[in-house]
């Protein structure tokens, strides 16, 4: 198992993304073991709100694990992308979910924060979009993070790739996250925010969840509808992506 649940009598549900040795990367089994969770915790009463958060404090996530095989269609019109099917909203759960981060959310790891409710992270959490850097285009990430964030922070944090990172502070101060705690803190916190909204009427809850997708959604369906065209066309070869991941520097990135 590598996505695990913990139930707790205030009508929270904890679910982990368990393989901290690849940094909680998502492999294919993983991405649909995840589904399945949120699959699961449509139907049961017993859980109200739920909170996402990644083992081992070096990571939440960091995105699809490079290892992975995923195999494409013949076509730039369409892209098999695993991450679309792994978050909450995609697998039609409406109750609230709050990410706790600790260590570094990255690339990939976005498409669950933005299926989140919002965010509690550690004051050393980072967050950055390695994708240009390594040769693909930011499209997914880029569009769900344009919708919790400024435009041009947006911009700044897709462009740069992993030359810079953005310190929980200043994620904070852009509207990213909406806590913050003590290194080895946010799930606690997130689990102490998910236990007060448990405790309301469900069906309230989950209509405000619900209103509140509403007005994103607008917005956000037309732009992802591009998005695997945009990929497709900016996406270099898998084999130069490899070589720039096998020459990339470490520790060459700044916090901002």
């Amino acid at each position: 198992m590598t996505v695990t649940v913990e139930r707790g009598g205030d009508g929270v549900a904890v679910v982990t993304l368990d393989r901290p040795g690849k940094l909680n990367a998502l492999d294919l089994a993983m991405a649909a073991e995840l589904a399945a969770v949120w699959g699961r915790l449509r139907y049961d009463d017993g859980v109200r709100a739920a909170v996402l958060t990644g083992a081992g404090g070096r990571a939440f996530c960091t995105g699809i694990d490079r290892t992975a095989e995923v195999p494409q269609p013949p076509s730039p019109y369409s892209i098999d992308d695993p991450l679309l099917a792994a978050g909450p909203k995609a697998n039609d759960l409406w109750k609230p979910v709050i990410a706790a981060v600790e260590g570094m959310a990255c690339g990939g790891a976005f498409y669950l924060l933005g299926e989140c409710e919002f965010v509690v992270a550690a004051r050393d959490a980072s967050f950055f979009d390695p994708h240009t850097t390594y040769g693909m285009v930011s499209a997914y990430e880029a569009i769900t993070m344009a919708q919790r964030m400024p435009f041009g922070e947006v911009a700044r944090m897709s462009l740069m790739g992993t030359a810079e990172r953005v310190g929980a502070q200043r994620a904070y101060e852009t509207g990213l996250v909406s806590e913050l705690t003590e290194p080895g803190g946010a799930l606690d916190a997130a689990r102490e925010a998910a236990a007060v909204i448990a405790g309301y009427p469900t069906g309230a809850v989950q209509g405000t969840v619900r209103a509140v997708w509403a007005a994103r959604e607008a917005a956000r369906s037309p732009a992802l509808a591009q998005a695997p065209h945009l990929i497709a066309l900016g996406n270099l070869p898998p084999e130069r992506q490899e070589r720039l991941f096998e020459g990339r520097r470490r520790g060459g990135y700044r916090l901002r």
